[in-house]
């Protein structure tokens, strides 16, 4: 039973939130605009992106083991899940995970493009390799200072088309889909930064070079209050362009909140207080893209 709960912890089930949430943006951007959903597509393509995000988590842990085990100063949203950085499980168990949710992230996208329109197969497929790429070499994108543009294109980018294309696959309303994930790609940044922010030691003695590590700690502060403030004043802006008025009231609700944190980034330069950073990181993204959703499906009833 030990065993068992530190492969769950292994696959750091926490974040899975972010891609049901993102997922079901994109359908409920569809059906605002009258689209019937097709629970099938639904539930075959959210299962293929659970399992190719499960797929990230356990290769992260693999391949990034060395940088963890450096990693003086994990919290519990950052230095991964220190399951293979403890030795509760053998390193090679991490790898083998991933691969076998690989290939049934594969089956899954084969059984969805079965009945599904032509580019949901190629956009899974373009998802698992750059999930892949994230961590794995030779690309390994997350210690080059690209995988945060990475991991937004995949989490804020592909899943929320692929939920939408799944149901509009005419794409009658991307204007809609593109205004409402660009602000989600914004905090997905900030929220990488703030997560890389505890670990920037053990990622620079390794050679994991990080948008932290390449732009230092108090340039990469700056670069996530931009950020951060500029996710949420583009919603005006947005709604001017077409946004639904309703769309950007709600996901401006979390603003105060990212406006207190902007103002307490120099949480970065303290330890004891990179558990509350990388927290509030993560909850905004989640929070803003939940607002969203709730506001799109209001829309849809």
């Amino acid at each position: 039973m030990e065993a068992l709960a530190a492969f769950i912890r292994l696959g750091r089930p926490l974040f899975l939130g972010g891609g049901f949430v993102m997922f079901a943006l994109g359908t409920a951007v569809a059906a605002h605009h009258g689209v019937a959903i097709d629970l099938r597509r639904y539930v075959l393509g959210q299962l293929a992106v659970t399992a190719f995000q499960l797929m990230t988590h356990y290769a992260n842990d693999y391949f990034d083991y060395d940088a963890d085990r450096a990693n003086a100063t994990p919290t519990r949203w950052s230095g991964g899940s220190r399951v293979l950085a403890n030795g509760e499980l053998p390193r090679e168990v991490a790898l083998v995970a991933a691969l076998a949710l690989a290939a049934g992230g594969v089956a899954l996208s084969v059984a969805l493009a079965l009945d599904a329109p032509p580019l949901a197969l190629p956009a899974l497929l373009l998802m698992l390799a750059l999930a892949w790429a994230y961590s794995a070499p030779p690309l390994r994108l997350c210690a080059s200072g690209l995988g945060e543009l990475d991991t937004a294109l995949v989490v804020t980018g592909l899943v929320p088309w692929l939920g939408y294309y799944l149901q509009a696959p005419d794409l009658r309303a991307l204007d809609t889909l593109l205004l409402a994930i660009a602000p989600l790609a914004l905090l997905q940044v900030a929220m990488l930064l703030a997560i890389e922010f505890p670990d920037a030691d053990g990622d620079r003695a390794t050679g994991k070079r990080t948008l932290v590590v390449r732009l230092g700690a108090a340039r990469a502060a700056r670069l996530y209050v931009v950020i951060t403030v500029a996710a949420y004043a583009y919603l005006a802006p947005a709604h001017l362009a077409g946004l639904p008025a309703v769309v950007a009231l709600a996901a401006a609700i979390p603003a105060p909140l990212a406006l207190w944190r902007a103002a307490a980034v120099a949480d970065h330069r303290d330890h004891a207080r990179h558990e509350r950073l990388t927290f509030f990181a993560v909850f905004l993204l989640v929070a803003t893209a939940a607002c969203e959703l709730v506001a799109f499906v209001l829309l849809a009833m």
